[in-house]
């Protein structure tokens, strides 16, 4: 089982965040986003674009069960809590809520595609954060702010498991 999977908002860092985990403890890091390129054949970018967030959704939780059974850190899409079905595996899972002040969100989403965000970031930005925090706080056993040294974040997420 995936020893934590990181959840939050677009630009909080769960993949940056992942892989300096996943270094720190000698174990596989996997990016939700790039498991679905490997399992779909497609970007996540792609599917959202053609076939709208519903099947992207739906792919997004299959993914989601495969990697899960993993010995690795997990970090996911920003939306995966949408899907109940996905957050019921999130709950029995070592799942992790990370965050940071919308401002910081906005300069790390700046840049990129992100297709759920391009038209009014921080309209959107604010709009995901209400319709998905109680998602992340209802999945999650714990909850990190991530606006510092990476290696802080680390020193807060083995905390909140053991903690948790």
């Amino acid at each position: 089982m995936a020893r934590v999977v990181l959840v939050g908002l677009p630009g909080v860092g769960k993949s940056t965040v992942g892989r300096a985990l996943a270094a720190r403890w000698g174990v596989e890091f996997i990016d939700c986003d790039d498991a679905f390129v490997e399992r779909w054949g497609e970007t996540v970018q792609d599917v959202l674009r053609r076939d709208g967030e519903a099947l992207f959704r739906e792919r997004e939780y299959q993914v989601l069960e495969e990697v899960l059974g993993r010995d690795a850190v997990v970090a996911t899409g920003g939306g995966v809590v949408t899907n109940a079905h996905a957050r019921q595996l999130l709950r029995d899972a070592p799942t992790l809520w990370l965050d940071a002040p919308d401002v910081t969100l906005l300069e790390r989403v700046r840049e990129g595609d992100r297709p759920l965000l391009a038209d009014a970031p921080a309209e959107t930005l604010a709009r995901l954060r209400a319709q998905r925090s109680r998602f992340y706080a209802e999945t999650a056993r714990g909850y990190v702010t991530v606006d510092r040294d990476v290696q802080d974040i680390c020193d807060d997420l083995e905390r909140a498991l053991e903690t948790n």
